[in-house]
């Protein structure tokens, strides 16, 4: 992974100002990057500002391009090496979603948000690279896995650690996109051997 502090210009395409200050603030804040925010606020100016500027990252509500509207971005943006992302706050569907680079929720932390660029802008860590699979997983994440392995509904570990239902599922998604495991019994062996549980947690 590249050591050297990534310079990234990034345009938030969001009607609501209050998302996209707030996330402005936290690009400026992620450690490693330097990104220069550009904020718009309709679809209108979107190709112009595009042109204008030649952002590396197009940050977008997905209500703006809809299912085709991305290709049309793509072919416009006229820089096959633009990374567009869908800044969620609501439920979309896969079939949507699938055509971006990456999904950032406004649920996410910033750890979380310097992973999805990182996973974008730089080669990808392995695991001996690290020295920890473990590391793999955020925090949050080690969180809602051992709670998950314990058998707590969504609903349940939203309560418990206060979150809304929907950052759960999108952060169980991540777990199972990050492990490649997808049954709850391949998550409890994993649990067990990366000692995020013990066997008596399950007496």
């Amino acid at each position: 992974m590249k050591t050297e502090e990534n310079i990234l210009k990034a345009l938030i395409a969001e009607p609501s100002a209050i998302l996209r200050s707030g996330l402005s603030m936290v690009l400026k804040r992620i450690p490693g990057y330097r990104v220069l925010p550009i904020e718009i606020s309709s679809i209108e100016s979107l190709g112009h500002i595009l042109e204008q500027h030649k952002p590396d990252l197009l940050i977008i509500n997905p209500s703006f391009l809809g299912v085709t509207g991305i290709d049309n971005t793509r072919n416009e943006s006229m820089n096959p090496e633009l990374k567009i992302v869908a800044l969620t706050s609501t439920t979309y569907s896969e079939g949507i979603l699938a055509k971006y680079d990456e999904v950032i929720d406004i649920h996410d932390s910033t750890e979380q948000i310097k992973q999805r660029l990182d996973k974008l802008f730089n080669e990808p860590e392995t695991a001996s690279e690290s020295g920890d699979e473990n590391e793999l997983l955020s925090i949050r994440e080690k969180e809602i896995l051992v709670l998950v392995v314990k058998g707590m509904t969504n609903k349940e570990i939203a309560q418990k650690l206060f979150l809304s239902t929907h950052t759960v599922v999108t952060h169980r998604r991540n777990i199972a996109r990050k492990l490649e495991i997808h049954s709850t019994s391949g998550l409890t062996v994993y649990a067990i051997v990366n000692k995020l549980v013990e066997l008596d947690d399950f007496k």
